[in-house]
């Protein structure tokens, strides 16, 4: 029995491991193979192809890879038509995964979109293809199901993995003992983004704002995760150029879970880690700068208010938020500041947190593979 799967990203690889896991628990001689990443393999997955070779970000660099992106398509949908996968599973990557979906699907193979595309944030005309594309779709967050059901499309929500992860993650005082953090410090962690690309726009602004915040609380002590040499580097010119030497920044590396849930408050350039901040339970304000293109095109094709997830799944503001031009060190570090200081607003940010904790934490891998196992059955029939 051949399983197939696609993972064109390094999250993507992280929940194709966790499901075939699952799956195999039920299917103990089941063979999974397409695409996937170091993770996948290690739980036995055969990728036919690198998944770096997917991992391209940008629309210059995608047009780059473009030829190269269609050759691997056709390759692997010539490969599955003929091995006939009880199941094809696409892990996000919707821009690769759903035209081979399509494909799929048309000769019979039952298809699962795991990580539904965020037709919720913009993109919307979108919600046709993906009818065409699946058998069902599996989504993260609560409010997606009714947006594929109005468009008759299968739906199930499954949870979001990082809830799984986070939900018994050691409270603040515990995590700043093992970091050999003072107890009563005042801790605020920044996080300003996981790519190069972010932290050639966000880096000088961080450290900006990280003297503004010194400036009226010099007792504050900074905490900086990074995950990768680069990223790391670049904090670390930026904190040279600046003229102020009166900070204390502790620079580490890995441990960002950790310097999360240290910390009184975090300032974090959107993306994933403000999820992450939240399932932690830690107060936190949201910035982030874009190029002036990529502005455009959101402003002109999302359906948002927000931008930062905690405040899409509350449905309200209930974190502050500085995009663009108002993402200024004055406005961070006045905005950092007072949650610091507001002993109130950070209990009930915390007891909003727990909710969203709760809602989201559905074991999701289990619940994943429980949605496929029955397409499985009936491909067998």
């Amino acid at each position: 029995m051949i399983i197939g799967m696609v993972a064109g990203e390094p999250s993507g690889d992280t929940l194709g491991a966790h499901l075939i896991k699952a799956l195999r628990a039920h299917l103990p001689h089941a063979r999974f193979t397409g695409i996937g990443g170091p993770k996948m393999q290690a739980a036995g997955f055969e990728t036919l192809f690198p998944m770096e070779k997917l991992a391209v970000l940008g629309i210059v660099e995608v047009l780059r890879h473009f030829p190269e992106l269609l050759s691997i398509r056709r390759r692997l949908a010539a490969h599955f038509l003929h091995e006939r996968p009880r199941v094809f599973v696409g892990i996000d990557s919707p821009d690769f995964n759903l035209d081979l979906e399509v494909k799929l699907k048309s000769a019979g193979i039952p298809t699962v979109h795991y990580v539904g595309p965020t037709i919720w944030a913009w993109r919307r005309g979108r919600i046709d293809k993906i009818r065409r594309a699946v058998s069902k779709v599996l989504v993260l967050f609560p409010f997606e199901p009714p947006l594929y059901e109005r468009a008759a499309v299968p739906v199930a929500f499954v949870g979001h993995p990082l809830a799984d992860v986070l939900a018994n993650f050691p409270a603040a005082a515990i995590v700043r003992e093992q970091l050999r953090l003072p107890a009563t410090a005042k801790v605020v962690t920044l996080l300003p983004g996981s790519r190069v690309s972010e932290l050639d726009k966000m880096a000088d602004l961080f450290v900006a704002t990280a003297d503004k915040i010194a400036e009226t609380v010099p007792e504050v002590l900074f905490l900086v995760p990074f995950v990768s040499r680069e990223t790391r580097e670049l904090f670390e010119q930026a904190l040279y150029r600046a003229e102020s030497r009166g900070r204390n920044v502790q620079v580490l590396f890995g441990h960002a879970h950790e310097a999360m849930a240290a910390a009184d408050v975090v300032l974090v350039a959107s993306g994933t880690a403000s999820l992450e901040a939240a399932l932690l339970k830690r107060p936190m304000v949201i910035t982030y700068k874009a190029a002036p293109f990529t502005v455009f095109i959101g402003r002109t094709q999302t359906y948002l208010r927000y931008f930062g997830m905690p405040n899409i799944l509350a449905g309200e503001f209930v974190v502050p938020e500085f995009l663009q031009e108002e993402a200024t060190a004055e406005n961070l570090a006045q905005a950092v500041t007072n949650l610091l200081f507001d002993a109130t607003v950070r209990e009930r940010l915390e007891g909003r947190f727990a909710g969203m904790l709760v809602e989201l934490r559905q074991d999701t891998a289990t619940k994943a593979a429980q949605e496929i196992l029955p397409l499985v059955a009936g491909a067998a029939t």
